[in-house]
């Protein structure tokens, strides 16, 4: 079964300037983009069509990029992992959540092990 190579190196120089930020960027993007005209945005069709296909939406582009992981296709896992991080704040969008709260819950995270923090939601703690 191919394998995914780990990347421990830091990014190449072209993506020096890449970071997270572009996720509250695409947030504000896709918010915005909630009251145009669905015949002329993929987001506000997609926002237009309801919940459970927004989810379905999500489910497909996760289960793709989960695909390409198995495949150790590291070019296309890029590419099928912005899918999925688009499609997944869209679905933020449509619950009406802000970045800003899961940010928070990866902060409350930081630094606990994810085996306590697992046994933690487990017995209620």
């Amino acid at each position: 079964m191919p394998k995914v190579i780990a990347r421990a190196a830091p990014p190449p120089e072209d993506l020096a300037g890449a970071s997270a930020e572009v996720l509250d960027r695409l947030f504000d993007v896709v918010t915005a983009r909630r009251s145009a005209d669905p015949s002329i945005s993929h987001s506000a069709r997609l926002l237009s069509r309801g919940t459970a296909k927004v989810a379905q939406k999500f489910g497909e582009e996760a289960v793709e990029c989960l695909i390409e992981a198995v495949a150790g296709n590291s070019n296309k896992l890029v590419g099928e992992s912005a899918d999925v991080l688009y499609h997944l704040i869209v679905m933020w969008v449509d619950a009406g959540l802000h970045p800003s709260e899961v940010w928070a819950e990866l902060m409350r995270r930081e630094g606990t092990s994810g085996i306590a923090e697992k046994a933690a939601r487990r017995t209620g703690a």
